[in-house]
């Protein structure tokens, strides 16, 4: 049994400051210790179910924050930045289930630690056929396309409920309660590896009672973006259609489609930061 791990930061218990999460900041070793634990247990409860596979997808900053042999499960480990395909880069038809560890919720969540989606320097709001979507809902497009169940989430409560919106059965291992955008209430990082463990090992127990995602196609993400010069280099690529002075609207049948059309616009966007 195969299973896709895609892994942020922002989730992990104890993580409430970008100061945490950021290489090159003296509090990140730490925390990236308290990321690789979760990963682990994640891991360590899937195999207790019977999965034999892994393959972990690094999608937080520079996308190199684990330490590859310190990885249970003899995991493979995908990492670095430049993937086509993003935070769902390496998944195909052949893993049986999905694991989002360390999620975060959406930019136009209330009260989420270092909410965001994809580019918090250029974007404020993306929503799904007209539903706020976070990055777990966006990437849920390309389990859709690849047939495989989003079974598990670990993060904070607006995770849980974000996620559920498109994956109603997903399992969630909720280890913080946040209070406002830079403050939660934690679990003891050994509970939570605890609780983590709990859930994947019940999400793959339940795999067969836990559908495949199904986003109504055609689908169509509306980025609203932080100002007009963001949407207008964005409604450079074909297809991409400005909707408003800040917003842009992708539109596909084809939900694998979507999301690379949807990446790539995020991709050159961020090149703007570079000439302001």
């Amino acid at each position: 049994m195969k299973i896709f791990i895609s892994t942020d930061m922002e989730g992990t218990a104890g993580v409430v400051d970008w100061s945490q999460c950021i290489p090159g900041n003296p509090e990140y070793g730490y925390y990236r210790e308290l990321l690789q634990n979760e990963v682990n247990a994640s891991i360590k409860g899937a195999m207790a179910a019977g999965a034999t596979e892994f393959l972990i997808n690094d999608s937080h900053s520079s996308m190199q924050n684990l330490r590859p042999h310190s990885l249970e499960g003899n995991a493979r480990y995908l990492s670095g930045k430049h993937k086509p395909m993003y935070m769902m880069q390496g998944l195909d038809k052949s893993f049986d289930a999905i694991f989002f560890v360390s999620y975060h919720g959406s930019m136009s969540s209330e009260a989420s630690v270092l909410s965001h989606t994809y580019n918090p320097r250029a974007i404020s709001d993306i929503t799904l056929n007209g539903e706020v979507v976070s990055e777990a809902g966006i990437n849920a497009l390309v389990a859709q396309a690849y047939g495989v169940p989003i079974v598990l989430v670990t993060g904070d409560e607006t995770t849980e409920v974000e996620t559920q919106q498109w994956s109603p059965k997903v399992k969630a291992a909720v280890v913080k309660k946040s209070i406002t955008r830079f403050a939660a209430d934690s679990m003891h990082p050994n509970q939570a590896c605890d609780l983590i463990f709990a859930k994947a090992k019940e999400s793959i127990a339940e795999l067969k009672s836990i559908p495949v995602p199904t986003i109504k196609l055609p689908a169509t993400l509306e980025i609203t973006f932080h100002n007009n010069d963001f949407a207008d280099m964005a409604a450079w690529l074909p297809g991409n259609v400005k909707t408003a002075t800040k917003k842009v609207a992708i539109t596909d049948a084809d939900p694998l489609a979507l999301y690379r059309r949807f990446i790539t616009t995020v991709i050159l966007t961020r090149s703007i930061v570079e000439w302001s």
